[in-house]
């Protein structure tokens, strides 16, 4: 929330989302919000996938939405807790899909333009220094996508 106020006099467009843990988005909530947007910013706890079904991702077609960034593999006692739980009840093969490369080629193949994700499990404070850190680069308009996956790389 306090990134999104620093950074509210930069945005152009109209950000619409789900902001805070009030309550969690259903599945026709993530497909308004991906089908509509030209840009989709995912910042959560734990895999992306794990909060979206799988079969109905891949019946999606978004070809409107050419970047997607992911801030995902978050991990809090509470939120490994819950995805473990989740786990138990799903084959090997979705457990899989869900992970950041598969994930990045099931939104590629949807007709997502680019894929921005994490791929290993950081803590609370460090996703939101790359938040930061990208909200300060991409908002500038002086960098593109590839310039700035280098920036976050260091």
């Amino acid at each position: 929330q306090k990134i999104l106020e620093k950074y509210h006099d930069l945005f152009r467009l109209q950000w619409e989302g789900v902001i805070g843990n009030l309550h969690a988005p259903s599945q026709a909530e993530w497909e308004q919000l991906l089908t509509n947007c030209s840009a989709f910013l995912f910042y959560g706890m734990e895999r992306f996938m794990s909060h979206v079904l799988l079969n109905w991702l891949v019946a999606m077609n978004i070809p409107k939405c050419r970047l997607v960034i992911l801030l995902d593999l978050v991990r809090s006692q509470k939120s490994y807790q819950r995805i473990a739980n989740s786990d138990i009840h799903k084959s090997c093969l979705c457990v899989a899909l869900e992970r950041p490369t598969e994930t990045a080629m099931l939104l590629s193949l949807t007709g997502v333009g680019s894929v921005l994700a994490t791929q290993w499990y950081s803590s609370l404070e460090e996703s939101a220094e790359r938040l930061e850190t990208l909200f300060q680069h991409l908002l500038s308009f002086d960098k593109m996508i590839g310039q700035i996956v280098h920036v976050l790389q260091k």
